[in-house]
C-alpha cells in the first residue's frame, strides 16, 4: 500500500467509524491537530470541529458509508480521491464527491478541500 493510500484509508476509516470513541481516535490517526477541512457545507479545523462535521453527517445519513471510488492519485504531499456515499441497506448511493488532501511528513492529514459532484435532491 502506498503512503497515499494508506492515508485515504485511515479518512475513510474516520469517516464511517461506528461509535463515538472510534471517531474520535480515528480522528486522531488520519489528521493533525490543526487540520483543516472545507467543502461547500463546512469550513472546520482542528480534531474537535471534524469530529462534529463527521458525526452530523452520520445523523443526517444514518445507514450509509463512504466508499472510494477509483484509486487515489498522488504527488509530492497531496492526494486526490473520489467517493460515493452508499447506502448499507440498498446499495444506492444519494451523493458523491471528490476530495484532494495534504499530508503532513508522517502521512496524516493537514488539509480538505472537498468538492460535492451529487447530491440528494439537486
Amino acid at each position: 500500500m502506498t503512503a497515499y493510500e494508506d492515508a485515504v484509508q485511515r479518512y475513510f476509516t474516520a469517516w464511517n467509524a461506528a461509535t463515538p470513541e472510534e471517531l474520535a481516535k480515528a480522528v486522531a490517526a488520519a489528521f493533525t491537530e490543526g487540520a483543516t477541512y472545507t467543502d461547500p457545507l463546512a469550513s472546520v479545523r482542528g480534531h474537535d470541529e471534524l469530529v462534529a462535521v463527521i458525526s452530523g453527517s452520520h445523523q443526517q445519513f444514518p445507514g450509509f458509508e463512504f466508499k472510494l471510488t477509483g484509486a487515489p492519485e498522488g504527488h509530492h504531499d497531496i492526494v486526490r480521491f473520489s467517493w460515493d456515499l452508499v447506502s448499507t441497506a440498498d446499495g444506492s448511493a444519494p451523493a458523491a464527491g471528490s476530495d484532494v488532501v495534504t499530508l503532513d511528513d508522517d502521512g496524516r492529514i493537514t488539509s480538505v478541500s472537498g468538492f460535492l459532484d451529487r447530491v440528494p435532491g439537486a
